[in-house]
């Protein structure tokens, strides 16, 4: 029988409402040398004190969204076989790549080309130069949209160990369940490899969210893709033992984050990627075991939200890039800029949803959403 956890779907929303922040505080965040890409254009004021919360989240929003996701595919196979699973991919993943590739991300280049100075001509006449070459050297971007080919990739190449997990009777998945019944500290296992990852591929393996030479990245999350599924398909043990260890994850997260912070400097590098992916997967844990025991709740706002948040997360971003166009050399008040850049971006994701995307058949898979 297929499950339906609702703290999933609370999760899945609230985070991308997080990335939607996280990325309007990209426009007037001041970086320091601890991150490796940032926004081409930027307000003609910025604010220091945005790095600390920014840096906080950055640890986590990504890793969280694998582990939902490997947990949706969980629930997926349970009522798909691999052939269906591998179409429902095809067409929730491939379909709005493609349609992002050639619809949504060319304005973000265009308009970054606009800053430049390299190009100096109206969106249509640009539009053709969008194949010369791929970013940044050239135009053709997947640009925020990178999470969807890494997660087709990744569901592609983990597909035999899912469909093998899932069998019934299958040992590995008995002995995950016997260990979180003798402990749900067992939860902390796998920091073990997200630490081999993060001492062996970090430092050689920049992130590019490009696909090639992005090994650090990519085997990060394959490795949360794959714990969020097997998590999953440990049934309810998995949702109680989140809740019996809210507090201590809590705690241990508040220790990691303090200690990153504490020592932030080249000096420490070593036992900063020690405490990376306790941190990380601290907070995970903490937020599921919250979120397990106060959201696993249905609403009527969780079903639409749920269901409009793939179209926010396809559009927001080229929304976020053109008001920022638009507001970054006004005389304004940076609060007041951020202001807008948010209920911009709600405002005009939530209209182009609600009025065109939802209500044309054609457009429905462009963006994520099924058929009716």
């Amino acid at each position: 029988m297929k499950e339906r956890r609702h703290e999933m779907d609370w999760i899945r929303v609230i985070v991308f409402d997080v990335l939607i922040f996280w990325h309007v505080g990209l426009f007037f965040v001041s970086w320091s040398d601890l991150v490796q890409w940032d926004l081409p254009m930027k307000n003609n004021v910025q604010v220091g004190f945005l790095a600390t919360p920014m840096l906080f989240i950055r640890q986590w929003r990504l890793p969280i969204l694998f582990v939902v996701s490997g947990m949706g595919t969980s629930f997926s196979l349970a009522s798909k076989n691999g052939f269906q699973y591998l179409k429902d991919r095809f067409l929730r993943l491939f379909v709005p790549l493609l349609c992002g590739i050639f619809l949504v991300i060319p304005p973000q280049v265009y308009l970054e080309r606009i800053v430049e100075g390299t190009v100096d001509v109206s969106f249509f006449a640009y539009y053709p130069s969008t194949f010369e070459g791929t970013y940044p050297e050239g135009n053709l971007s997947w640009g925020h949209l990178w999470f969807l080919p890494y997660l087709l990739l990744m569901s592609l190449a983990a597909l035999p160990l899912f469909l093998s997990l899932r069998k019934n009777g299958n040992r590995l998945i008995a002995h995950g369940k016997g260990l979180l019944e003798k402990s749900p500290l067992y939860l902390f296992l796998p920091v073990i490899p997200l630490l081999v990852i993060e001492l062996s591929l970090e430092s050689r393996f920049p992130l590019t969210m490009a696909l090639k030479d992005d090994w650090y990245a990519f085997s990060f999350y394959f490795v949360c893709l794959v714990a969020g599924f097997f998590l999953a398909t440990l049934g309810q043990v998995t949702w109680k033992s989140f809740v019996k260890v809210r507090f201590i994850s809590l705690f241990v997260g508040i220790l990691a984050s303090l200690a990153l912070w504490m020592l932030s400097g080249n000096d420490y590098a070593f036992w900063i990627h020690l405490v990376k992916p306790l941190n990380t997967w601290s907070w995970i844990l903490c937020i599921f075991g919250f979120g397990s025991k106060y959201l696993n709740v249905k609403s009527k706002i969780l079903t639409y939200r749920n269901q409009a948040v793939y179209p926010f997360y396809i559009l927001h971003f080229t929304i976020i890039i053109y008001l920022g166009f638009l507001l970054m050399d006004l005389p304004m008040h940076y609060a007041w800029k951020m202001i807008i850049m948010l209920i911009g971006t709600y405002g005009i994701s939530w209209i182009l949803y609600e009025f065109i995307i939802r209500r044309i058949p054609l457009l429905r898979p462009l963006f994520g959403l099924k058929v009716k």
